[in-house]
């Protein structure tokens, strides 16, 4: 019964799906980041089945990109692009490491953060028009696979990474979390993942795995430098950007094939 409250506890956080509400407390929250991963999956079948609309209708790249860009904000309720504001903001302030932690809890959005946000919804919304007008099938695929992707490394990084703070929901999730249990799982789909991309396309497999690893090394690097561990907010920063780059490095690999292949 855990596991499936921990099922439910995940989609509650981490979703706007309708789910039965149950108790915030440690027993259902011990395999709640096991499932983070199913989430991206729901957001990557929704965009290809809008892929699949999009063709039969013959529907403008636009569209397509506009839709896509607003599904996982729609599936998410935007919360961790809420944490990309967040960071955004505290990092453009240069302030000590304590005051950038303030200035991310704090629930008002900043100038600096609505600029970036203004930026990354643009090149998000560029990728995917690219995507549409390239006509390549798989490497929608491969581009739907990174939000299940940037989950699992996600998860993993919540288990085996530093927090930054005693208290948040990164805290609350991470602690009372199974951590073997919870590092396997999400090897699994890590691993899973990689191994379809590749299997999908070579070339555009190869770069959103790449595209995917460097976010993953770069929240490592920035976080402990900047701030001596993770939190909630830096963790939906690392998930925005993870699910930019690798689509995009796809996208450049793509290019890259036609070119000299």
């Amino acid at each position: 019964m855990h596991i499936i409250n921990s099922l439910f506890t995940a989609f509650l956080m981490y979703s706007r799906i309708p789910m039965p509400n149950v108790e915030w407390n440690e027993e259902n929250r011990r395999y709640s980041l096991c499932f983070f991963p199913l989430i991206g999956g729901i957001i990557g079948g929704l965009i290809l089945l809008w892929y699949k609309i999009c063709i039969i209708l013959n529907l403008e790249g636009l569209i397509f990109a506009s839709v896509c860009v607003a599904v996982p904000i729609l599936v998410t309720g935007g919360i961790h692009l809420d944490g990309f504001c967040d960071v955004c903001d505290a990092k453009a302030s240069c302030c000590s490491r304590n005051r950038m932690l303030e200035i991310m809890s704090d629930s008002h959005i900043g100038a600096f953060a609505a600029i970036k946000l203004g930026v990354y919804l643009l090149l998000q919304t560029g990728i995917f028009f690219e995507i549409y007008e390239i006509g390549n099938a798989e490497l929608m695929q491969i581009c739907a696979l990174t939000f299940i992707q940037s989950r699992a490394l996600s998860g993993i990084a919540a288990v085996i990474f530093r927090c930054a703070k005693d208290s948040g929901t990164l805290r609350q999730l991470s602690k009372p979390a199974h951590k073997a249990i919870t590092i396997a799982v999400e090897i699994f789909f890590v691993l899973l993942t990689c191994t379809a991309m590749l299997i999908i396309n070579l070339i555009c497999g190869i770069g959103a795995v790449v595209g995917a690893t460097l976010t993953f090394l770069y929240y490592r690097i920035f976080s402990y430098k900047m701030f001596d561990g993770i939190t909630g907010d830096l963790a939906g920063y690392f998930l925005q950007l993870c699910e930019l780059v690798g689509p995009g490095f796809a996208v450049l690999a793509c290019a890259i094939g036609k070119v000299f292949l």
